[in-house]
């Protein structure tokens, strides 16, 4: 590094060679136009290669790893932030755990803009822990114990959850309130509650809204009415749900994961690779990508260590 520095200033450039000869597994001309051509194509324009390379997997067709393709979009000057502001990584400190579907259920209430300055709609979410899917949601003018314990019960019998469901939350009075408890208890869900002032013990429900508020289709102007919030929440879940790879779930959807079928996903995406791999073994120098699926999610690991 230093090295180029003193290049660049006293001789006006940078004098490294490069290699001198090309790679033997480097990818040939017509592979990196194909690869470019299908990092540009209209449905792959908006993702990163993160979301390109499951989604071509999933098509049967792999082309290069996610850092080559990185590097040929980098040499292309395509590398644009997609978002407002660059995601931030929130380390959970839960106590609770689950290995399946509608076992560990967190929510929150989070604030949509109005036409009226200083007026917010309120956005229910509840969230599959492990499963990442939204099961509940729902946008009111105002925030209540109420319209929380309606939720739920929406919830519950939509998703067949078995008593001893254990539901995530804030210490808000909408969470604590005695209707949403007497709810609770009344469907056998266990509430488990983040400790006070301490804002990452319902990182699950924090990083679903924030997935929501820097998504680019996520409105520049304020709702004009309820019924666009609505409606606007309604088309977010169903991508959020049965379109969006999720990078915590080793990018299957979470409809797919609540459901089961993202074993079946994973397995031929992990085929693929094989066989790419056995097409051309120089260009592997270790084993090909982990596409087992994630097993046990966990919320406040340390504190669960200490009580077993």
């Amino acid at each position: 590094m230093r090295t180029e520095q003193r290049w660049r200033r006293f001789s006006g450039g940078d004098r490294r060679r490069g290699p001198k000869s090309r790679p033997h597994n480097a990818l040939t001309d017509a592979e990196r136009k194909k690869a470019l051509t299908l990092c540009n194509a209209p449905e792959h324009a908006g993702l990163s290669p993160k979301q390109i390379v499951p989604k071509l997997a999933d098509q049967g067709i792999y082309v290069a790893s996610e850092s080559t393709l990185y590097r040929l979009l980098r040499e292309a000057e395509q590398i644009q932030p997609r978002r407002a502001a660059a995601p931030r990584i929130v380390r959970a400190k839960p106590s609770q755990q689950a290995d399946g579907p509608n076992q560990l259920w967190s929510w929150d209430i989070t604030f949509l803009r109005t036409a009226v300055r200083g007026s917010f709609y309120r956005l229910y979410l509840m969230i599959d822990v492990w499963s990442r899917k939204i099961v509940g949601w729902a946008v009111h003018s105002t925030e209540s114990a109420q319209h929380a314990a309606q939720l739920a019960e929406l919830a519950v019998e939509i998703e067949e959850a078995q008593p001893g469901l254990v539901l995530h939350m804030d210490n808000g009075g909408a969470m604590r309130g005695r209707t949403m408890l007497a709810t609770l208890q009344w469907l056998g869900v266990v509430p488990s509650f983040s400790r006070p002032h301490v804002k990452d013990d319902n990182a699950y429900s924090e990083a679903l809204f924030r997935t929501l508020k820097y998504r680019p289709a996520y409105p520049k102007r304020p709702f004009a009415s309820l019924a666009e919030a609505r409606r606007w929440v309604a088309d977010f879940v169903r991508w959020y749900n049965h379109e969006h790879l999720h990078s915590c779930i080793n990018y299957v959807t979470p409809a797919q994961r609540h459901a089961g079928e993202h074993i079946e996903v994973l397995r031929r995406r992990r085929l693929v690779y094989q066989r790419a791999r056995s097409r051309r073994p120089e260009r592997w120098q270790s084993k090909t990508r982990d596409w087992t699926p994630v097993g046990v999610v966990k919320l406040n690991e340390e504190t669960l260590a200490r009580t077993q």
